[in-house]
């Protein structure tokens, strides 16, 4: 099977989000399987070409605006080909998506436009056959449609199937301007509203829900919340009506993501050796500035200060938190009210709460490592990784049960078998206090069932291998439709 797989961001090189981390483990869990998989991607300029061998000038039709010119670089990430689209005009900025102050680029949906075309023009290059196009979101989703207006007569793609990942649904790529169907050269037959038209506009994600070969999230729950207004976000009557909808849960990298391997933690355990998750803990207080203390319970947080993370019911839940005999820590940014909010607390609690405003890799593995618990209070959540990266450090999470969240957390009740954490369901303030406070009695109280968490979360394994496998299925019932079809 060869597989071209088209992504906006890879983690290694470009990375927002948990796009990127699924567009590196997943190709690298098919090259395993023994598949043909070439990923392809934007070299936007904090990639170096110097480190990647170019293949060379590349030409892609825009339509109504001419032939655009660029330059193809590759290199191998493991043991995959993975491919750059170098032009300057569209990726050569410092951000991925938006400016400095978070202002979304004028021209977005030219650039991936541009990338989807030139990802087919590609595979011309290379004489690459393709079986699946494996779209990701909406900077790509307009690859069903573009194989069934253009290509779909090309040699490379008479016979290929398209997947639609969607990993969050709140981005769809709406833009007003119309005559972005003469650069995509998708026909005007193609503005309607069972595809690309959505009140007098275009809506990107839109139609490849309605013109790929099959579609799935990044977790089982996620699929099911999708189809219902709550989460939809205005397509869920669409996504009602495909039968190839599917949810996979995203894996893990151990490799990365393991108190046993970790470089970045001071002192390296496994379940065998947890009490030297203690010394880990004791980091983390020092690097914040917090007492020293191995009993009082450390409650971490690393997250975009986003709606979507819930970061408004931790602001309202706080005063209440911490009249608890806690220490917090908190790992991101984003808006930036919450910014100035949670560094104003920091000030204002600097023996209780602690927190560093932008991203650190470095400090995402010692919050894993040291603390005690894990909040996710997302009011959405496709997927989620950190919840799966403290189970494996033996840090219980606390989650809102949504997507997931929900897939991955077994809440601690005496009717659940191998509880991994702790549990709530109404995005409020009353829940997100209440199950802190349960969490931290507890902490404090009850032991075997603390130390049962930590057993059962640190014995659970969420691999990429066996994902695959599932895309695997995923990826035979598109081409069967698509023969069917044919």
């Amino acid at each position: 099977m060869n597989i071209l797989f088209v992504a906006s961001e890879v983690a290694g090189y470009a990375k927002s989000g948990g796009l990127a981390d699924v567009s590196s483990a997943l190709p690298k869990a098919f090259k395993k399987l023994g598949y043909n998989i070439k990923v392809v991607m934007p070299r936007y300029y904090s990639i170096d070409k110097t480190k990647l061998k170019s293949l060379g000038a590349m030409g892609v039709s825009m339509g109504s605006l001419g032939e655009f010119w660029c330059e193809v670089f590759t290199t191998k990430m493991g043991s995959v080909d993975i491919y750059f689209i170098d032009y300057e005009a569209y990726f050569g900025r410092a951000n991925l998506y938006s400016d400095e102050k978070g202002v979304a680029y004028s021209d977005n949906a030219e650039r991936f436009i541009f990338l989807s075309k030139a990802s087919f023009e590609l595979a011309r290059l290379l004489n690459f056959r393709v079986d699946i196009i494996h779209a990701n979101d909406w900077h790509t989703a307009l690859i069903p449609l573009m194989l069934k207006a253009k290509y779909r007569y090309v040699d490379e793609f008479k016979n290929s199937a398209t997947i639609l990942t969607i990993h969050n649904m709140q981005h769809q790529g709406k833009f007003q301007n119309r005559n972005l169907i003469d650069i995509a050269e998708v026909g005007w037959e193609s503005f309607t509203p069972d595809n690309l038209e959505e009140f007098g506009g275009l809506n990107f994600l839109k139609s490849a829900i309605t013109q790929s070969d099959a579609i799935n999230t990044v977790s089982p729950t996620y699929s099911k919340e999708i189809k219902t207004r709550e989460f939809g976000y205005g397509l869920d009557s669409y996504l009602r009506g495909r039968e190839l909808l599917f949810g996979i849960l995203n894996g893990v990298d151990y490799s990365e993501w393991s108190p046993k391997n970790d470089n970045y933690i001071v002192k390296n355990y496994s379940l065998e050796t947890i009490e030297d998750k203690k010394i880990c803990k004791r980091d983390l207080q020092k690097i914040f500035n917090l007492p020293q203390n191995n009993n009082i319970p450390i409650i971490g947080f690393v997250g975009r200060f986003a709606t979507q993370k819930g970061i408004e019911l931790i602001s309202q839940a706080i005063w209440e938190i911490l009249e608890l005999d806690i220490q917090m820590v908190i790992l991101g940014s984003g808006e930036k009210w919450a910014e100035g909010f949670f560094s104003d607390i920091a000030n204002r609690y600097p023996q209780k709460f602690a927190t560093h405003i932008g991203y650190s890799n470095e400090l995402a593995h010692k919050i894993e490592a040291g603390s005690d618990m894990f909040l996710m209070p997302s009011l959405f959540e496709p997927c989620g990784l950190n919840q799966i990266y403290s189970l494996a450090y033996g840090t219980p999470p606390i989650v809102r049960a949504v997507g997931g969240l929900d897939d991955t957390i077994r809440n601690l009740d005496k009717n659940i078998e191998k509880p991994n954490g702790f549990k709530f369901y109404k995005a409020t303030k009353e829940a997100l206090v209440g199950t802190i406070k349960w969490a931290v009695d507890i902490y404090y109280n009850d032991k075997k069932s603390f130390n049962m968490l930590i057993k059962n979360g640190m014995q659970d394994k969420f691999n990429w291998e066996n994902s695959a496998k599932k895309y695997e299925k995923l990826y035979k019932l598109a081409i069967y439709k698509k023969e069917l079809e044919l």
